[in-house]
Parts: C-alpha cells; structure tokens; sequence
C-alpha cells in the first residue's frame, strides 16, 4: 500500500504534484496558506487542514513545495512546524528551489528530532509537473531516497541522484536556472539583433530553433519571445530574480566570480523595476527591445 503523505504548497507546480500523487494512490493531507487554492485536489481526495503541522504523521512523509527559502522556514520552524511532529523515521521531501546552504541548515536542525531531509528540487513548467514530465535532482541521506524514490517516480520522468550532502540537489538546480536565464537573455538579443536588420523575430527564431538549437529550451522560450508572450506565467519573474541572486550567493560563498549571472541580476532587476514581476520569467526580453529603441506590444 503507498504511504500517506503530508503535502504543502499548492501553487502552480505544488497542485498538479499532488494531484499527480493522489493518482498515483497515496491518500494526502495538504495545507495552503490559501486553502481555496487546493479546492480541485480536496474534490479529489484529499484531506485539507488548518496548519502545516497538521499534515506530519509520526515517522511518515511531508513534502514542501514553497516558494523561497523563508518560506520553507516558516514551516519548519516555530510553532506551526512539522518537524518535530514527523519525529524518529520522518523523511521531509523539500522540492523549493532554495540556497545549498539553507538546505544544508535545514537537514542539521531536522537531525535533532531524528527527520531525514531529502532535497528534490525539480526542473519544469506547470504543465510538465501535470504530465510527470519533471525532472528531479535529489540529495540526502541513502535510505531515505530509497524510501522515498516511488513517491518522486510517481511525479517525474527521470530522478538524478547528487549524493548525500543535502545542498548538492539545490547547487545544480540553480545552475540549470542560470543556464535558463543566460539562454532567455542570448535569444532575446539575437532575435532583437535580427529584427534591428529588418528581419522577422519570429522567422529568425523559427530557423534558429529548428537547426543550430533544436531543444526544447530554445523551441519553448524562443517562440515566447520571438511572438513576447509572457502570460499567463509559467514561473514568475520575481521568482527568477531570486533564483538568480541564489545563484550569485552561492558563486560568493564557493568562492568564484560569475559575470554573467551579475548581468543577469541586473536584467532582472531592470524588469522588476518596471512591474513585471507577475509576467513569466522570459519577460526579461522586454529590457533587451527597450534597449535597442523597439517599442513592443507585448501579446497575452
């Protein structure tokens, strides 16, 4: 029989996860500080309470997928924690994409009550978390991965395993980011190069995409830009900014420089400042056609 999980988080990636583990026959109990948002998998089975440390069984399984660092520590800590209810034989699966060193306090401070803590940070959009077509990095603890490996496969298409230290899942999580947002900014420029020239984004794009960059980073953000359709959000571009500023905390303390990623910041910064942060991440472009004197109106 699956093991019951606790669940929190039911966001745009948190939702389709545990409609997905509903399926997949494990029973959920699950908390939102917006508890309207988990409405369609309540209908579906689950169970909805009050607190996040409602959702802990004694030695069983609680699942996070939050936005940022704060707001995994909200949940582990303080009053309304969940961990110290998991106690001797809980696994805390967290799938926020949060700082190594974070995740590495947070596996200390779970070893006191006798919690594993298990980092599974995933790589997709909303709509690949739907069609478990996720891919997840994962670190902590050999026992609890293998305890915990059905729940992660009954969400995902691949699992990739970075050992026991508790950061590495996260490390290479952000590096995927920056790999994400240094294409976002490379894409944004030549198809605003190619447009300067007098040719069409769009059918620039389309070949490049096709040909020298025939992926489904380049295919999926490419024709976002080239056609600068930035809602609904995918993943928002506060959110990117963070991931980003995780990335240049992360070079400071290794230490090594990263300029690139600073450019990034600044890119960020400069669509934040201009009331993007709602839009999807990619709408990061926009800063680069303002730059080179094009007006856009943007499509939804």
């Amino acid at each position: 029989m699956n093991e019951p999980i606790g669940f929190i988080g039911l966001g745009h990636m948190g939702l389709p996860i545990a409609e997905n583990l509903l399926r997949a026959g494990h029973a959920l109990k699950v908390f939102n500080r917006t508890a309207s948002k988990g409405s369609s998998v309540v209908s579906a089975g689950a169970r909805s309470v009050a607190s996040a440390a409602e959702v802990a069984t004694r030695g069983g399984i609680v699942v996070t997928m939050l936005a940022d660092d704060g707001a995994v520590d909200a949940v582990c800590g303080g009053s309304d924690s969940f961990v110290e209810r998991l106690g001797s034989g809980g696994i805390h699966i967290s799938m926020s994409t949060i700082s190594p060193a974070t995740a590495r306090r947070l596996a200390k401070e779970h070893a006191k009550h006798n919690v594993a803590y298990v980092a599974a940070p995933v790589f997709g959009r909303p709509e690949a978390a739907a069609s478990r077509q996720l891919s997840i990095c994962v670190s902590g603890p050999a026992d609890a991965k293998k305890r915990v490996a059905p729940i992660l496969a009954a969400v995902s298409r691949a699992v990739s395993d970075f050992g026991e230290d508790a950061g590495a899942a996260n490390v290479v999580k952000l590096c995927g980011n920056f790999l994400l947002a240094a294409a976002i900014e490379a894409m944004a420029e030549a198809f605003t190069l190619a447009e300067k020239n007098g040719i069409d984004r769009k059918l620039a794009a389309e070949t490049l995409t096709q040909t020298l960059f025939p992926c489904p980073v380049y295919q999926g953000y490419g024709k976002r830009i080239a056609e600068n359709i930035y809602e609904p959000a995918g993943f928002r571009l506060a959110l990117g900014l963070k991931d980003i500023g995780l990335v240049l905390q992360t070079a400071g303390s290794s230490p090594m420089p990263m300029p690139l990623a600073s450019l990034l910041r600044d890119r960020w910064l400069g669509a934040m400042a201009k009331g993007r942060e709602n839009l999807d991440w990619s709408a990061a472009a926009l800063g680069v056609a303002e730059d080179a004197g094009i007006t856009i109106a943007r499509t939804v």
